[in-house]
């Protein structure tokens, strides 16, 4: 398990809700390690909760005392997700305990522009997908941050490759559908 630094000095915007600012926060710390990184899974829980319920793992994450973040949610790494393994197929095996607030991933993908996908071949396998798109001149490689949390909320983060910056990163609630659904699938029970 893993602490996610707090974001940078200049920070969210003050009127954000605290998982748009642990979204972002998940961002610029998959941004620090760099691209073509495997997909990564957080468990988000509630910094006060942590820090009152489980005191031994919030000084060992650093959140020991009140001041040492203002984040009211804290993301922690999960373990590495198996490679070879479809992310459907793993989030499908995910149980929450109930001390978890809500999760978060990171995945990177590659992506064409609407005009693009209208010139997609038809009867292509997903491997000769993955082969076409890549070698498409108009593609683009986003990292995508989605979180949700167990009472339906949900926020994105999108970065492109091509705009590596804090300051061009997308947010939104509905930019990546797909996964946040699969991510609240994984409190369903």
């Amino acid at each position: 398990m893993l602490h996610m630094p707090n974001v940078s000095p200049s920070g969210p915007p003050m009127a954000a809700s605290p998982l748009t600012v642990a979204v972002l926060e998940i961002d610029e710390y998959a941004a620090g390690l760099g691209w073509d990184q495997p997909a990564r899974l957080f468990a988000l829980v509630d910094t006060a909760e942590l820090r009152a319920q489980e005191p031994g793992l919030a000084a060992q994450l650093g959140l020991d005392s009140p001041e040492s973040t203002t984040a009211a949610l804290t993301p922690i790494e999960q373990e590495e997700i198996p490679r070879g393994k479809a992310l459907d197929e793993f989030l499908a095996t995910i149980a929450w305990p109930d001390a978890v607030a809500g999760c978060a991933m990171t995945v990177e993908r590659m992506m064409l522009p609407p005009s693009a996908e209208a010139s997609v071949p038809d009867g292509l396998s997903d491997a000769q997908l993955t082969k076409w798109v890549a070698g498409h001149p108009d593609r683009q490689e986003v990292r995508m941050t989605v979180a949700v949390l167990r009472n339906g909320a949900r926020e994105s983060a999108v970065r492109l490759r091509e705009k590596d910056s804090s300051s061009e990163v997308l947010t939104g609630a509905g930019l990546v559908p797909g996964l946040a659904e699969a991510l609240a699938a994984t409190f369903e029970s």
